[in-house]
């Protein structure tokens, strides 16, 4: 780790109006780490105090220089933040990964690169938001301003820190608006990377602010006076506390929420394909990811067959340290998690569901939060290890009977983020594909794209971030109508 990251595994201050501020209490947090449960650092917690002064230099910032910007000279600002990013990006990857037990080989990209190119991407929208645009209606001329929504409450959680982080900050800095970022906890020393970041960048002072908190941090800051639009990516519990104040305060807002995606294997999938995707598909990030197709559906005269060919293919994923490069399977984000996946394996066992393999902590990896990757045979879809969202490394093998059957179990939730459909019939896949109510689904593989909006439907949350569709939430539009001959 370079000595940029090793001193600051201690943070004492929080980042604010483009200065280091001491906190107004003292409430701190030990950072573990996932792999062994022991502090590998510290960082302060934000109480109501530290957020009013956080959302306070964030309206500063908004109503003086920051906010008469135009949009090529926030594209110049962002990417000189992309390339400061760039620069840390192994290191945060690394970083992350001591905090919540992501495999780095994913986190390189999740958190180490993704977020400067997110910020790349935004800045090219950045520059079209300057053109003029005047429409000639059949009563007045009108002229259709574009400027930011406000002050953005961006409230993240620790599965992907520093790419969910990116998801509001790079459109809401596109847009002119100001941020202040509510980590999580657990992942409270990541955060400060983007403060690193900014203060080598140059962005001017209060433009983003990090403030690392609990629960009641980031419940002040959802309610506060002094913000415009909240962000939100978490449980969907959270999601509906929050949604229902940003409702009574008729507050915009963004809620990714939770997810139980289906991988819907057709009658002519390439079964060996879908074991290579395996991994990435349904078990990335050990599992504490929303979008993880954990319900795999089979066609019953299959059924057998992919049920073994999946055990085999989860049983041989290395388990480990999740900065050895070999690693697919690392440790849970905390000992609380690990407990809630076990109680929920034992509990789809005593429901009389299959384990095929896993269901325990693995040998020898007693330290640390350690899940062996799991699979499940022998449930339906109304079992709860198949409808509740265990956010880890466990699977469920659920037989259909034909496509609509197939189309039905994969509807039959009140989750929609994610998805996959498996078949040698391109078609085929997308007539299935078409019929699936998800927020995003995947055809034979699964993979984010900055160009593509996503987001999910019922449960799994409200709006759409990514794409040009996730800058349009921090605008503001507001119509000038002029008379037919003003100029």
């Amino acid at each position: 780790m370079s000595n940029d990251l090793a001193n600051a595994v201690d943070r004492s201050a929080f980042f604010v109006g483009g200065d280091w501020v001491p906190p107004a209490g003292t409430e701190r947090v030990d950072v573990l780490e996932a792999a062994t449960g022991t502090a590998f650092g510290s960082a302060a917690l934000a109480g109501p105090a530290d957020v009013d002064a956080a959302v306070a230099a964030a309206g500063d910032a908004l109503h003086g220089p920051w906010g008469a910007t135009t949009g090529a000279e926030r594209a110049t600002v962002m990417r000189r933040l992309a390339a400061a990013l760039k620069t840390r990006a192994k290191d945060t990857a690394a970083l992350v990964s001591r905090e919540n037990g992501m495999p780095r080989s994913l986190s390189i990209g999740a958190n180490g690169f993704s977020p400067p190119l997110m910020l790349d991407y935004y800045a090219g929208l950045a520059e079209g938001l300057d053109a003029d645009d005047v429409r000639s209606g059949m009563l007045a001329r009108v002229r259709v301003r574009r400027g930011p929504v406000g002050v953005v409450a961006a409230v993240t959680p620790w599965n992907y820190p520093q790419a969910l982080a990116a998801m509001k900050i790079a459109p809401a800095l596109a847009a002119g608006c100001t941020v202040v970022l509510k980590a999580a906890p657990e992942t409270a020393l990541d955060a400060y990377v983007w403060a690193d970041a900014a203060l080598e960048a140059g962005l001017p002072p209060g433009v983003l602010n990090i403030v690392p908190g609990g629960r009641e941090a980031g419940a002040h800051l959802v309610a506060h006076p002094g913000v415009d639009k909240v962000a939100f990516t978490g449980s969907t519990a959270a999601g509906r506390a929050i949604g229902e104040v940003c409702g009574r305060l008729l507050r915009p807002v963004t809620l990714e929420l939770g997810g139980k995606s289906a991988a819907l294997l057709a009658e002519d999938a390439d079964l060996d394909a879908f074991l290579t995707a395996l991994p990435e598909v349904s078990l990335a990030n050990n599992g504490q990811t929303c979008h993880a197709c954990t319900r795999i559906l089979a066609p019953r005269g299959r059924y057998d067959e992919i049920v073994d060919a999946i055990t085999d293919t989860v049983r041989s994923l290395p388990v480990g340290d999740p900065l050895d490069k070999q690693t697919r399977i690392g440790p849970l984000v905390s000992a609380a998690q690990r407990d809630r996946v076990l109680g929920l394996v034992t509990a789809g066992r005593d429901a009389g569901g299959r384990v095929t393999t896993g269901g325990a902590v693995p040998a020898g990896q007693e330290r640390g939060w350690f899940v062996e990757p799991t699979v499940f045979a022998g449930v339906d879809n109304d079992s709860a290890i198949a409808r509740e969202e265990v956010f880890g490394p466990v699977l469920c093998v659920l037989p259909y009977d034909d496509t609509d059957d197939a189309v039905r179990i994969a509807n039959d939730s009140e989750y929609g983020l994610g998805g996959t459909v498996w078949t040698t019939d391109l078609d085929r896949g997308q007539a299935i594909a078409d019929r699936i109510r998800s927020g995003t689904v995947g055809i034979n593989h699964y993979a984010l794209d900055v160009l593509g909006p996503f987001g999910g439907v019922k449960a799994s949350g409200l709006g759409r971030e990514l794409g040009p569709e996730g800058l349009a939430p921090y605008v503001d539009l507001k119509s000038v109508y002029l008379t037919p001959e003003s100029r």
